[in-house]
């Protein structure tokens, strides 16, 4: 593993695995080659192993990336290594070790799409791994942290099986097939038009920032800490973290969505994401929608009771404050 851009958060959620456990996967399961967090050597000592596995290995190894790609100063704010007197940059080592790897494997939200550290204004022009390697897939396992089940039954099924079914953002399909929407168990508030009013109550947290109708995630079914629980579970709403443009597209994460038309010229709130920011359509809820609407229980419950003209932020403020990020951030380059 190269960690880059990152907090480690992903190594911290991947060691708190519990079936199986840790010093399992390390003992019986994988051959952990490197990863400067956890190995015994350090300095020169452990990267020689890195090297030596690039070099012996050729498309043997899987190159796992944590943390985005920085791009500013020619990489200069990201060094992860030093070799033959110079110090080596996060997205030269990545490029260098990734075009022999036989998979690539970016993990959490940093590595999969730039997350938290390509925030606006995004001063070090971090991005996702794939920037870096354009030439071949990458496979993407986003989240804020990614899940221990996620990074390890990916892993498990590229050495077993191969590369699993993809989605258009180079995610398994069998971990982010689904939206949270669809599998919550507070889908039926949602259905029968019963929000929360404020965070800790027990209804559908749509009204107060829930962005599970266009994140794609199995939470609802695997949760967190060896099934404990999960952010809805404890009465918060979801934050949208394993989506791109996460956390700007998905902030703020505690207030109700700015509206988009729906069948029958009625009007319905949901995330900028869906709003074709990103390339997504409004299609992630309209479709469950618009019945709930021609029967009039989200009518009654939720329509009347939005106050229009309170969002904190709208649709062409939203497409205004992406255009001037894209455009800002070109200049830089």
């Amino acid at each position: 593993m190269i960690e880059t851009g990152t907090c480690t958060g992903d190594s911290i959620s991947f060691d708190n695995i519990w079936t199986p456990t840790f010093s399992d996967i390390l003992s019986n399961i994988l051959d952990w080659r490197y990863d400067w967090s956890m190995n015994q050597a350090q300095g020169s000592a452990a990267y020689q192993v890195l090297l030596d596995t690039y070099s012996k290995l050729p498309n043997e190894y899987i190159l796992i990336v944590q943390g985005s790609m920085i791009h500013s100063d020619s990489g200069h704010y990201d060094h992860v290594a030093y070799e033959q007197g110079k110090l080596i940059t996060g997205i030269d080592l990545v490029r260098r070790i990734g075009l022999k790897a036989k998979y690539v494997v970016a993990i959490g939200s940093c590595a999969a799409f730039g997350g938290p550290v390509a925030g606006y204004p995004n001063p070090t022009r971090s991005t996702g791994v794939q920037d870096v390697l354009p030439e071949r897939r990458v496979i993407n396992v986003s989240g804020c942290p990614a899940h221990p089940d996620w990074i390890m039954g990916t892993l498990l099924h590229l050495a077993l099986y191969g590369e699993p079914e993809l989605e258009k953002y180079g995610r398994p399909k069998m971990f982010y097939g689904e939206t949270i929407h669809n599998r919550c168990p507070r889908r039926y508030y949602y259905d029968q038009g019963i929000f929360a009013t404020d965070i800790g109550q027990k209804e559908c947290l749509y009204r107060v920032g829930c962005k599970g109708p266009v994140t794609y995630a199995d939470c609802p079914i695997r949760r967190w800490n060896d099934r404990l629980n999960w952010p809805i579970g404890c009465n918060t709403p979801c934050i949208g973290c394993t989506e791109p443009g996460y956390p700007d597209l998905m902030s703020p994460f505690t207030v109700h969505s700015p509206d988009i038309p729906l069948p029958g010229g009625t009007k319905i709130a949901t995330d900028s994401v869906a709003l074709g920011v990103l390339g997504f359509t409004s299609a992630a809820i309209i479709g469950h929608a618009a019945a709930s609407l021609y029967k009039g229980r989200i009518q009654r419950n939720l329509l009347k009771s939005t106050v229009r003209g309170k969002h904190r932020f709208s649709l062409t403020k939203v497409k205004t404050f992406h255009t001037y990020r894209v455009k800002k951030n070109a200049k830089k380059e």
